[in-house]
């Protein structure tokens, strides 16, 4: 594995090693200007705000944000396709949407200086991975009305690196163009990593001998077991790359290379909260809770105190001053609830990388006989002629693991080599096939 130096002091941004006083005096500036901009240019926030009775004057400092009422995807929904928008649509640079596939989509929008920033914090983010002007980044995540791959691609070029757009999909194609034209970097989700992963296997070819250094992965929950399955099989870094759409797209945080110790939240643009998920109350760093952004420099879309739905615990700073966010360790509305067990994918990921005979492919079947709910993990082996002796094995293992550790009983069904569908984006991991309420 390449050694990856930290950077010295004087190549980072200044902000990136400032006092946390010098963080808050800027982040305090930030927001009451964010605030004022949402109700003075957004019709959405100004009734919002004037049905909890309070105005941007009322944030005196950064906790009396806590005044100020949540915004959820719903909203974004509700006043789809514009109606969240504070600058007329014609200043608009750009607009993203989600693929809408559980309702309507959600709609963002970027005037230029929200594009020239959210370029800045990727280039950032690229720049705490371990990435340097001129490196050839290999970008394969999806383009188009998805952010990923528009916003890793002006983020790469921001740093002055050279960009190969290749977006997901054609699986041997990327393994011919990672070997033809030797990328230092790929930014890719991990799931669509791993069937990279079996692309360079089938071609016979050694992921290890590959010129990547330095992978940059995001847009799903991933566990460390993952990373070191990645790291190991491509003699690689494996870093974690944080955003959503609706905040901005990625790069609102992101790990650095050498402590790979939690995601530094870019926190001169985004202010995080983490609340308790039942009753909205804002924990103190370092307890488990529900993530929460409020933009402090967006233009077209500001965002005040946006539920992210994902689980995490905010920490002091380390390899930067600005606070960490722990690797997200599932989502509120991704939680599973199994005869009275809170089960979450990564749970279950951890337990099948904990198994030889098993590839790191599955998805979750839920099912209801009754009034019972079950659950069964469709994962594949390792080996295509595998016997059934071998795979029932690997099947009482992987119950096992998931029985003592995550809580549940489980059916597993192993498949051969190819049998759980490869995603090529994000992955769909749950199946959820119980009748609907």
């Amino acid at each position: 594995m390449e050694n990856l130096e930290p950077r010295p002091g004087g190549d980072l941004e200044a902000i990136e090693t400032a006092s946390r006083d010098e963080i808050g005096g800027l982040q305090l500036k930030r927001m009451k200007w964010s605030l004022t901009h949402a109700y003075e240019n957004s019709s959405f926030y100004r009734q919002r705000f004037d049905e909890a009775g309070v105005h941007p004057s009322d944030l005196k400092t950064l906790s009396d944000l806590a005044k100020f009422p949540f915004t959820t995807k719903k909203d974004l929904r509700d006043t789809y396709p514009f109606g969240m928008f504070a600058v007329p649509r014609e200043k608009l640079a750009r607009i993203h949407a989600s693929s809408g596939t559980t309702g309507k989509p959600t709609v963002v929008g970027y005037t230029q200086k929200d594009i020239d920033t959210w370029a800045t914090v990727v280039a950032r983010s690229i720049r705490a991975s371990g990435g340097r002007a001129g490196d050839i980044v290999h970008v394969a995540y999806g383009y188009g009305l998805f952010t990923g791959g528009l916003g890793a691609h002006y983020g790469a070029e921001k740093l002055g690196c050279t960009v190969v757009p290749i977006s997901g999909g054609m699986t041997e194609r990327q393994v011919t163009l990672i070997q033809d034209f030797k990328p230092r970097i790929i930014m890719v989700t991990p799931s669509y990593m791993l069937s990279i992963l079996d692309e360079f296997r089938r071609q016979d070819v050694d992921p290890r001998e590959s010129s990547l250094a330095v992978g940059i992965f995001g847009a799903e929950p991933w566990t460390n077991a993952m990373r070191e399955e990645i790291e190991r099989a491509f003699d690689m870094h494996a870093v974690d790359i944080y955003g959503l759409s609706e905040v901005m797209g990625p790069g609102v945080a992101n790990e650095c290379v050498e402590t790979k110790d939690g995601l530094h939240i870019w926190e001169d643009h985004f202010y995080p909260e983490i609340i308790d998920p039942e009753t909205g109350a804002v924990l103190p760093d370092g307890e488990l809770g529900e993530l929460v952004f409020t933009t402090l420099t967006k233009e077209g879309l500001p965002i005040i105190r946006y539920r992210t739905r994902d689980l995490t615990r905010l920490l002091p700073g380390t390899a930067r001053t600005m606070r960490r966010m722990e690797k997200v360790t599932g989502r509120s509305d991704d939680m599973m609830i199994l005869r009275g067990v809170n089960v979450f994918p990564t749970q279950i990921e951890e337990q099948i990388l904990k198994c030889r005979g098993l590839a790191p492919h599955f998805q979750i079947e839920l099912t209801r006989a009754g009034r019972m709910d079950n659950m069964i993990v469709h994962v594949e082996c390792i080996d295509d002629a595998a016997e059934d002796g071998v795979r029932a094995g690997s099947a009482k293992e992987l119950a096992h693991h998931i029985k003592s550790i995550v809580g549940v009983s489980t059916k597993i069904e192993v498949h051969s080599p190819g049998g759980v569908a490869r995603s090529e984006g994000k992955a769909k991991r749950v199946v959820d096939k119980r009748p609907k309420e």
